[in-house]
């Protein structure tokens, strides 16, 4: 188990849930949007984003430059960050894929929830290695914090 920390709100942890189920059988995917300090992370917000792909929606997820530029404007405009990126698994683990693996970067929290069944499961965060190798496991903790953004 990694040192790693990821605080969220049951509010935000809703919302991500929430949208992995409006999307089933396909992926959902978003912006982690919050800040850094003292060795965790604060989940503050979210923007939810379209899956731009087209091809096999079902299992995989996209996010184009100017999704990536439009999180990282909507993060500075609110005085936060953009920490990470979220994304459901439907009808599979909330786990990362060998896909997942290859088209991540380093240094972001990645939350996957889990819908099986078009219901919101396991939900779970990881961060990548510098080497990109593999993920380590980010411990989720739920703050009472609601969602003010």
């Amino acid at each position: 188990m990694s040192d790693f920390v990821l605080k969220i709100s049951q509010e935000l942890a809703g919302k991500i849930r929430a949208h992995g189920v409006q999307t089933y059988p396909h992926e959902c995917c978003g912006a982690i949007l919050g800040r850094e300090s003292e060795g965790a992370r604060e989940v503050l917000g979210l923007m939810p984003l379209a899956n731009r792909r087209d091809d096999s929606p079902r299992n995989r997820f996209e996010v184009t430059p100017d999704d990536v530029r439009l999180a990282e404007k909507s993060a500075r405009d609110q005085n936060l960050e953009l920490i990470g990126w979220y994304h459901s698994h439907p009808d599979a683990p909330a786990r990362p894929s060998e896909f997942d693996r290859e088209h991540a970067w380093p240094w972001y929290s990645y939350i996957i929830v889990s819908v099986q069944s078009g219901q919101p499961r396991d939900m779970n965060s990881w961060r990548l290695r510098d080497d990109r190798c593999a993920y380590d496991s980010e411990a989720i903790e739920s703050t009472a914090r609601s969602a003010s953004i």
